[in-house]
Formats: structure tokens, sequence, C-alpha cells
């Protein structure tokens, strides 16, 4: 490898909408040296994204591809925009194929990222898909990380997860932009959102059917229930944003629900919420819980949370769906009044669970220059 070029990085993705994983890469890509290391990025969709325009203001690309299981056509981009050092793969079991692509175009670096838990694997046909594609990221990928243990136990299999390819890699954020005083532009926000003097709960991600928006609004009718004044403030966008604003009228909640759709200033956002409720059915770990712990926000979570995600501050409670919505409902009134802010370290916390943005940087940059 030529020293004075720098590391050439291909990052393989659905499409860099704003979402946990991509939010992550975000964060890495503007925080690292890119004199150094240079990140472009493979996407499945062919439609604009996100964060497409600032991965090119940073000086990334951004491939769409016209098939995504061609292998041939992987290869070709491999080396029509290469030769990469790395390929790091962020698509659940699709990240065989990519590598597969990787290793015939003379990637030595080849890495599987495992983001999520989703297990749908009932039919025969899923099992033997998912064992072989298993058995083929195994075998192509120099090295697997996952967010969580969950996660990497579903994408790679338990007994890789002992061996030495295996690393947990902690998702990173830049806890410190949570930090500080937000309480002007919280003033400004809730005024436009005419939710002053509301008690307000919250939820941030994609309106998906895994976020569980469906039971975000039970919860929001039981807590009607004890609270009037209660309001439910939605971040984010998706296919089912529709549906559920639909749901909503039918079961007479919209006028309690502020829909505010993708946001850049998710610290204002978080801040603004007396409690962050995450029903979700399943997930690989949930970047966002780490901000709102940032944030000092109490959180009532799902039993599908993964444990990496608690930073031990006191601020996580964690319900099964079955418990239902009135359960919920007491646990966000109980929680929104418990927690003590002042005697909360954030720095402390998320430096000891292993989540400091430049010691991530420097274990990824070790990963990436491992061969």
């Amino acid at each position: 490898m030529n020293a004075r070029k720098p590391l050439k990085v291909l990052h393989v993705v659905g499409a860099m909408n704003r979402a946990g994983t991509e939010t992550m890469l975000m964060n890495v890509f503007r925080n690292v040296n890119r004199t150094k290391v240079q990140f472009d990025f493979i996407s499945y969709s062919q439609e604009d994204a996100h964060y497409d325009e600032e991965i090119k203001q940073l000086g990334g690309k951004v491939i769409k591809l016209s098939n995504t299981q061609s292998i041939k056509e992987m290869i070709e981009v491999m080396k029509k925009h290469g030769p990469y050092d790395v390929v790091h793969s962020h698509t659940l079991f699709h990240c065989g194929i990519a590598n597969i692509a990787a290793k015939l175009a003379g990637v030595k670096v080849r890495i599987a990222h495992a983001h999520t838990t989703l297990d749908k694997s009932d039919s025969l046909i899923r099992k033997l898909y998912i064992h072989s594609m298993r058995t083929v990221i195994s075998g192509v990928s120099t090295k697997l990380l996952a967010c969580s243990n969950q996660a990497g136990s579903y994408l790679f299999g338990n007994k890789v997860v002992n061996s030495k390819k295996y690393s947990f890699f902690p998702n990173l954020i830049e806890y410190s932009t949570f930090l500080g005083d937000h309480k002007h532009a919280v003033t400004r926000f809730k005024k436009e959102a005419q939710l002053e003097d509301s008690f307000v709960i919250g939820h941030i991600g994609r309106f998906i059917e895994p976020k569980n928006h469906t039971f975000l609004l039970d919860i929001l009718k039981s807590t009607l229930n004890k609270n009037s004044n209660t309001k439910l403030l939605l971040v984010g966008d998706g296919d089912l944003r529709k549906q559920i604003e639909e749901e909503a009228k039918a079961k007479g909640l919209y006028e309690h629900i502020r829909f505010v759709g993708l946001r850049d200033d998710i610290h204002t956002m978080l801040h603004s919420m007396d409690v962050f409720v995450f029903p979700s059915i399943y997930e690989g770990l949930g970047l966002v819980l780490l901000e709102a712990q940032a944030c000092k926000v109490p959180c009532i979570v799902s039993e599908a949370i993964q444990p990496e995600a608690d930073l031990h501050m006191n601020l996580l409670t964690k319900l099964k769906l079955a418990d239902g919505p009135d359960i919920w409902a007491e646990k966000i009134l109980e929680a929104a009044n418990k927690v003590e802010k002042k005697k909360l370290d954030v720095t402390e916390a998320f430096e000891k669970s292993g989540y400091s943005l430049p010691v991530g940087i420097d274990n990824l940059m070790s990963i990436y220059q491992s061969q």
C-alpha cells in the first residue's frame, strides 16, 4: 500500500438515509482524518438519500447499483472506482454477496457488519437461505463486526461469534453535541409545534413495521387517560407514515400528535421530550437510545432492546410489549418524575461503555489496516 495515498474504504449500504447505521457511518466519516482515509458508498437504492450530498461534500462517492444481485456489476464497480483497500458491508445477509465480489476484486480487508436482530426464519426456505449465507459470510469475510452480541449471533451464528474473526463494535455518536444548554432552541421549537406546557412523550425512528408505531398510538391513548395534557412527538419518515396518520385520525388522536418528519436538530427534539418511548419489535441496538441518554431523557423501551444500549445511568426502563399500553403509560408517567438529571455524568457513562467516538475511530482504523 502506498503510504502517501489515503486508505480507500467502500461501504455497502441499502441507502444513506437518516437512520441508526447510516448516522453512525456519517459520525465516523465527519471525524476521520480524510487525508488518510476516504469513504465511498455503494447504495442499493436508485433514489437520492438524505446523506448523499454531504458524502459528496466530504469527498466521497455514492455509487448506485442497477442490479443489487449481480456480483459481476459489484466487481466492475469496485475495480472502476477503486482499487479499494477495504469493503465494509452493512446489508444483513446480502453482506455475503458484497464480500464475494470484494474477494474476487482483490480487496484484502472484507468486513461484514451486523446491525439488527431481525428473525423471521419460520419457513424452510428462509432457514436454508440464512444457513447458506452465514457460511458464505464467514468464509469470504476477513472480519465480522456487530453492534450487539445478539445482532452478531443472528447474522453470523452462535459459533462464529466465539471465533477470532468476530468483534463487538459499539455504535459511535458525537455525544458531546447533545450536551450543553439547549433551552432557547427547545423553547422556540415547542412554541412552533404548540407543545408549550404539554407533557411530551417522543419517538425517533423510521415509519416501518419494526418500530411499532401502532403500539405508540395505543400508548398515547392510555397516557391521555391519565394525563390529558399529553402530546406525542414523532420524528422521522417512512413508508408507513401515511398509514399511521390515518390510524391516528381514526382513533381520535391526531390532534395530540406532532408529525415533524426528518430533522437535523435531533438534540433539540430529544431535549423537548419528557420521556423517550421505544417499543421496537426487534432492534440491533438503537443508536437513538444512546442519543436520548446523552440528553438525560428517561427511556421506556421494549424487551427487544439490546443490553449494550444501556449506559447504566438509570435512564432505561425495559417492558414487555405483552404488558400492554396501560402499563407502558403508567411507567412513562413514573419515569418522568424519578430522574435526577443533575447527578448524571454523561461523559463518564459514554467513556466507560466504549462509545467514545475518537476511541472507536482508532479501533476501526486498526481493523481497516489489519492486512
